[in-house]
């Protein structure tokens, strides 16, 4: 399989809100809160997070997350692709995982990562 599972990050400005409808009238379950971000399933390997956070400026209000053990190697290949790179693989102490960034054709950006957290992947 070439990733594990996707989440579509999106950013709020009121988590509580986010957290009243998608858990309380949607019930999709929490499955992580990393604090500023909150992540809900909505299938089996498919999710939807909130994150509070200041975004920069040159990010858009979604952020396609593809979850690998393999970062490193899918940022090569996007990179070779073509895409604008906006942050080499790193790992992120705040939310415990080891990510890159980079704009996709479309203008989204797209993270490629993988959890550090044992947390991680969440029990259905």
């Amino acid at each position: 399989m070439k990733f594990d599972s996707q989440i579509t990050f999106c950013y709020t400005e009121n988590m509580d809100v986010c957290h009243s409808f998608y858990n309380g009238i949607l019930e999709l379950p929490m499955v992580l809160d990393q604090g500023g971000c909150r992540i809900y399933r909505v299938a089996t390997d498919s999710y939807i997070g909130f994150c509070t956070r200041k975004r920069r400026e040159s990010e858009s209000h979604v952020t396609l997350t593809l979850v690998t053990e393999d970062v490193d190697m899918w940022f090569k290949k996007v990179k070779e692709a073509g895409c604008e790179v906006i942050k080499e693989p790193a790992f992120t102490p705040e939310y415990n995982i080891y990510n890159c960034f980079v704009k996709e054709p479309a203008g989204y950006t797209l993270e490629i990562q993988r959890f550090e957290d044992p947390r991680w992947p969440p029990k259905e």
